[in-house]
């Protein structure tokens, strides 16, 4: 068989791009019924990696020999007919985070980890270990920024992951490797966490859909803490190329864990038929700026463009203003703390499992991350419970929004793009339109949404003159993960972005 090509039973051929850029929902439907086998594709996977991974930095860890094994037993599955999982042979990206793989060693995107420490977990997360037990084969772990604490993927130990929309710029953070996998055609599925839009930034720098469910529905619920997850709300979820993948995924991620407190009941959502759906009755409110985000105005304007489409599915649209009382400064600084917190926390958690004391490599961490954690450490009880005043606000203002509304939508992000640094340690913006931003987390409209845990996806609005992608965010009510999905649907069919990835792989090919 030529390298560059993967034959099916009707003697048709597929070059690697597009196998590798194939939606997944298609490739299971090819591989059950034969048509490619699991081993091609694999193979077609392995080849693009080796040839375009040194130039986007996605994967900081490859499992390709595994993978070819695995996919071995998958096509011998295939061919004896047995009982084969709704992700059957479907290449996946994990992310190298909190998002453990048993056996493989987990490194935080942090220089520590990866010299000096080496934690191998005995056991998966439970969602990574639903994607594998579903037949998804692994071809590796993704960069993040260090312990995910900012919305670009950068750190000391790998370096920038890129966008292969301009090299130059970032692909987002913190599963930026993730989300950059997926435009490169390096993986078919991968999948992300956000705590702070995590999913979703990506997706919008990256040019591929993000979906952040309501919180609790796609289960946590790590020992030895259970309970870690809920100061920012913390959301495990989807990272594709189509709206019906993130769909797939989420059925087989999603459902309760008794190990997860804070896991919902399974209420028998069918995501898939949700991607199906009309939006002819909902009603959408548009906000250009959740009140209190300067964005820029070419951001701005593709979003306003865009939510037209909304308007040709036969939705309501109307522009709104939320009355958001507190100011970005204040619900960053917020976010900012409330994470420090929890890395804090994290440390003891290493301390207790394997005797690290991670600031001991001071010197070695990320002076933002760092600082992070030190900002925090003399922080009172009363004040840390005194911030949920804050949230609860945040909270009752998007509460009032869906009294009327059956969806929110906004931009993902103020920019279209951040250059990528010299030093490992890139950050976004400080300054948006004159108005100075958080760096970190700032310049990003999504962590209004884990303070309060409503589902939220961001999917390609359009692009900007210079070719970078914007990412639209659409908010749901808690638990209506399945309307969040049929509006996106809805866009993807009326301004669909397939034919997008084909500029990406023409720059990763010059």
């Amino acid at each position: 068989m030529n390298k560059d090509t993967n034959r099916n039973q009707d003697n048709k051929s597929l070059s690697d791009e597009e196998l590798c850029y194939l939606p997944a929902f298609k490739l299971v439907e090819m591989i059950s019924s034969r048509k490619v086998s699991p081993v091609e594709v694999t193979q077609a996977y392995q080849r693009r990696i080796s040839a375009f991974n040194p130039k986007v930095n996605a994967y900081v860890t490859l499992l390709l020999d595994q993978a070819l094994e695995q996919a071995r037993q998958a096509e011998t599955a295939v061919m004896q007919r047995q009982k084969l999982g709704p992700l059957h042979g479907v290449p996946v990206a994990i992310k190298d985070l909190f998002d453990f793989m048993a056996g493989v060693r987990n490194t935080f995107g942090s220089k520590p980890f990866k010299d000096a420490i080496d934690f191998t977990p005995t056991e998966s997360t439970p969602y990574v270990a639903r994607l594998l037990a579903a037949g998804a084969i692994p071809l590796g772990k993704t960069n993040t920024p260090e312990f995910g604490h900012k919305g670009i993927t950068d750190n000391l130990a790998y370096g920038p992951t890129r966008s292969p929309f301009d090299l130059a710029t970032n692909a987002g953070g913190s599963s930026g490797g993730s989300s950059s996998a997926m435009a490169s055609g390096l993986a078919s599925i991968s999948q992300g966490s956000d705590a702070g839009g995590s999913v979703r930034i990506p997706a919008a720098m990256s040019g591929v859909v993000g979906f952040k469910p309501t919180f609790g529905r796609i289960p946590l619920g790590e020992p030895p803490n259970s309970f870690l997850a809920h100061t920012p709300f913390l959301h495990p979820g989807p990272i594709t190329r189509t709206v019906k993948d993130a769909a797939l995924m989420m059925r087989v991620m999603a459902g309760p864990d008794p190990l997860d407190p804070f896991s919902l009941p399974d209420d028998h959502l069918d995501y898939i038929k949700a991607t199906e759906r009309s939006i002819r009755t909902l009603r959408i409110a548009y906000s250009p700026d959740l009140d209190i985000f300067p964005v820029e105005d070419n951001v701005q304007e593709i979003v306003k463009k865009a939510v037209n489409a909304f308007h040709l599915a036969g939705a309501h649209v109307e522009q709104v203003k939320l009355g958001m009382g507190p100011s970005q400064e204040e619900l960053s600084a917020l976010w900012v703390q409330s994470q420090g917190l929890l890395y804090a926390h994290a440390l003891d958690i290493f301390k207790l499992g394997g005797g690290w004391d991670l600031m001991h490599y001071r010197d070695q961490l990320t002076p933002e991350f760092a600082a992070m954690i030190e900002n925090v450490m003399d922080l009172k009880a009363v004040e840390y419970r005194r911030n949920e005043f804050l949230r609860t606000t945040v909270l009752q203002t998007v509460e009032n929004v869906f009294r009327e509304y059956d969806l929110l939508v906004t931009p993902t992000l103020s920019v279209a793009s951040v250059a990528n640094a010299d030093n490992g340690n890139t950050v976004g913006p400080s300054e948006v339109k004159g108005v100075k931003v958080n760096p970190l987390i700032g310049w990003c409209l999504t962590y209004i949404f884990n303070f309060t845990g409503h589902p939220a996806i961001s999917i390609p609005a359009g692009f900007t003159a210079e070719g970078h992608p914007v990412g639209l965010q659409i908010v749901g009510r808690r638990f209506a993960d399945d309307v969040v999905l049929a509006a996106a649907a809805a866009f993807e069919r009326i301004q669909p972005w397939e034919s997008a990835y084909k500029k990406a792989n023409a720059i990763l090919n010059s």
